[in-house]
């Protein structure tokens, strides 16, 4: 089988599509559809030429083979073997082995807006448009339906791979040397560009746009926002860096306020920064198709299409291998920890979110697991009650967030989510379990605060006891704050930015203070 069969170019129905709009921008009307008897269409003389444009990158700000393979091992981390084999066998056996994603829904793909207006201009002008991909044809068949914009398609199939010069052949077999305008971004497409009659380029990076410039006199390059730092200190979540705090809490408790002691414990938090850095990008990797259905979530960088796939993918193993550079030099028992901590919110990411209160516990140890690195990097010891106080106060926090996300959910009318093992329904419950391990932990830091070592430690111990109805307050006014929506997703992030939060906490660690 030739090339060209075997890459026939797919028509699309030649009936009226529904208006469509998108993003409430852009309407796009009927346009005739040609006739594709045959395997080829080369342009008539002077007839307008045809427009060809790439899918991952291009007309999406995303890529769907990086969205399908983490989806995938997010719902089935098992999923890995079958990844590796497929792929043993070659990219385009590894794209059909991810093609029939089940969440998968083209509605929510983030689209480029300027790519989408250049295809409604072409239609305009009566010129035929073409996908061209290399992504599997199931996606690009779905994506090409779903917009009603395009004459035909080309994708990837079992068989072959269709990218750089084999995508290249591919339009020239179907419209002929410089017979069509294509429009493009990644390195791939530079064996393509040169078979164009005009070259259009679009979020090309540094080294493909200095290429295409050296080449080229006359490429045109779409307008496209660049990705800015406040959109990786987003995907880094910078915000969350004061969770790392809980690393001084040893330092404090301990009353070891030495130079020496607190540059160590700074630097012990610089390390759970990043290294938590790593796995937040990794955990919106996974969750990218499911935060598309969020209120919120979907505004994030990698679910937007704010920050390429790729650059996030290859942040994560430089993120954490930093952090582990880091904790090396600390000391090899606080490595231990890190990587402890890094297991156990890797199991999350991939498990135990997804498992019944198994989420919220695991959550609430990566909370306690960073005071147990503070200790340890300064060699001191923790207090069991501090430590039971810490996991069921936090436990609480965990629960307060389920209770959010749920309100919300069932604020916008969405169904029970694909990514978490609660139901809408669940929100009662969930709210009353978070009720039940605020109040333990209030008992739990009564006990830390009236037992011996404590004594002890604190000239006026009984300074303490106040802190319990200051936390009680706290406590009791988040849970009646997130029953009326008015919390962030995050209960850590509401504290942070709450000024009633900000002042109650801030009294309850003078009373700790005034205790020593």
């Amino acid at each position: 089988m030739s090339r060209s069969e075997q890459y026939a170019i797919h028509p699309l129905p030649a009936h009226r599509q529904p208006e469509t709009s998108l993003e409430g921008r852009f309407s796009f009307p009927e346009v005739a559809r040609p006739d594709n008897d045959s395997d080829t269409i080369r342009p008539e003389l002077g007839a307008l030429r045809p427009l060809v444009v790439d899918l991952d990158g291009t007309l999406l700000r995303s890529d769907l083979l990086i969205e399908a393979a983490f989806s995938e091992l997010g719902q089935r981390p098992h999923a890995i073997l079958g990844i590796l084999k497929a792929l043993r066998e070659g990219k385009s056996a590894l794209k059909d082995h991810l093609s029939l994603p089940d969440d998968f829904d083209p509605s929510v793909l983030p689209y480029d807006e300027v790519v989408l207006q250049y295809i409604s201009e072409a239609r305009d002008a009566g010129r035929p448009v073409y996908l061209a991909s290399a992504s599997h044809e199931r996606l690009v068949s779905a994506v090409a339906e779903h917009l009603g914009l395009f004459d035909g398609w080309f994708a990837t199939t079992r068989s072959s791979n269709c990218s750089g010069h084999v995508k290249a052949q591919i339009l020239v077999d179907a419209f002929g040397d410089r017979q069509f305008d294509y429009i493009g971004n990644d390195k791939a497409d530079l064996e393509v560009w040169p078979h164009a009659a005009k070259c259009l380029a679009i979020r090309a990076n540094g080294r493909v746009g200095r290429t295409l410039a050296r080449r080229f006199d006359d490429v045109e390059h779409l307008h496209h926002d660049q990705t800015s730092w406040k959109d990786w200190a987003r995907l880094m979540r910078v915000h969350q860096y004061a969770k790392n705090a809980l690393v001084f809490v040893p330092l404090i408790t301990s009353q070891i306020f030495e130079l020496e002691a607190l540059l160590t414990v700074f630097v012990a938090a610089i390390a759970f920064s990043l290294c938590a850095s790593s796995v937040y990008i990794l955990n919106d990797l996974v969750d990218i198709r499911d935060d598309r259905g969020h209120p919120s979530k979907r505004l994030r960088p990698l679910a937007s299409g704010t920050i390429p796939l790729a650059d996030a993918v290859m942040a994560v193993p430089i993120l954490f291998g930093i952090s582990i550079a880091i904790a090396s030099a600390i000391s090899l028992p606080f490595l231990g920890v890190l990587l402890g901590y890094y297991a156990l919110t890797t199991a999350y990411s991939f498990v135990l979110k997804r498992m019944l209160l198994a989420d919220v516990m695991a959550l609430a140890g990566l909370y306690t697991v960073r005071v147990v690195g503070g200790a340890v990097a300064i060699g001191v010891s923790t207090s069991f009650y501090l430590l039971a106080f810490l996991v069921a106060w936090f436990l609480s926090l965990a629960l307060i967030k389920r209770f959010v996300e749920l309100g919300a959910r069932k604020k916008a009318h969405l169904g029970d989510s694909s990514s978490r093992d609660y139901r809408n329904d669940d929100i009662f419950m969930v709210g009353a379990l978070a009720a039940a391990a605020g109040l333990q932990s209030i008992t739990l830091f009564i006990l830390y605060a009236t037992n011996e070592a404590s004594e002890a430690l604190y000239s006026r111990p009984e300074i303490l006891w106040l802190v319990a109805p200051v936390l009680t307050f706290w406590l009791g006014r988040a849970l009646v704050l997130a029953q009326r929506g008015e919390m962030h997703d995050d209960p850590m992030v509401f504290a942070l930015k709450d000024r009633v939060s900000i002042v109650t906490l801030a009294l309850a660690g003078a009373m700790v203070v005034g205790a020593m």
